[in-house]
């Protein structure tokens, strides 16, 4: 697998204490394997926000054993892990094995992630209500966005001369339209908060990062 070859070995040093004020500077998950014999091994997976070459620190029972570019595919007892990302940071985390493990992936608790899960998990009802507005907002705002990109292509002097011309019956402001992008960007980012994400559903996340 030739993300396999991008992993480079740790260093070997101490994973610090996830404090509070970390929130702003990278996410940390915490991962749980439990094979067959009951024995379990605790993993970790660090990711910086704001870098240049965005990566991932892998560590076992607290020390630091490989790193990686994102997306990355990491091995991990008795298989691999996957790490998935979006414009919006680490969107999925999937452990692939042939044997009958059990895993647990959780972000640690003083987290952005960790909060949102406090969330779900303490309500609920309103975690649900949160990711169907998300969900909304997302497939909205691709709807709108779609329609104004067919206006500009029929605009196209040979897309109009040999598809014609399309005049979209939405006519939104440029307030307007950056007000649509930051909320399907804070759509997308309560989506990957909780390692959920849609080809469809998330696409537009994707065009208004950019």
């Amino acid at each position: 697998m030739k993300k396999l070859k991008k992993v480079k070995e740790g260093d070997g040093h101490r994973l610090k204490p996830y404090r509070l004020w970390n929130m702003f500077t990278h996410s940390l998950f915490h991962m749980t394997i439990k094979n067959h014999d009951g024995e379990t091994t605790h993993y970790a997976l660090k990711s910086k926000y704001f870098t240049e070459e965005p990566r991932v620190d892998l560590y076992r029972e607290g020390r630091h054993i490989a790193y990686s570019k994102l997306p990355a595919v990491l091995p991990v007892e008795r298989g691999i892990m996957e790490v998935t990302t979006s414009s919006t940071g680490i969107n999925g985390i999937h452990y692939r094995t042939d044997h009958e493990d059990i895993f647990t992936v959780y972000p640690d608790r003083r987290s952005i992630r960790g909060f949102r899960w406090w969330v779900h998990q303490r309500l609920p009802r309103l975690s649900t209500w949160i990711g169907w507005v998300a969900i909304v907002t997302l497939l909205s705002s691709l709807s709108i966005g779609s329609i104004q990109l067919m206006d500009t292509l029929s605009n196209i002097p040979w897309v109009s001369e040999q598809i014609g011309t399309f005049n979209t019956p939405i006519s939104l402001s440029a307030s307007s339209n950056v007000t649509i992008g930051v909320a399907a960007v804070l759509a997308g980012t309560e989506r990957t908060l909780m390692l959920r994400n849609h080809w469809l559903v998330d696409i537009e996340t994707v065009n208004w990062g950019e």
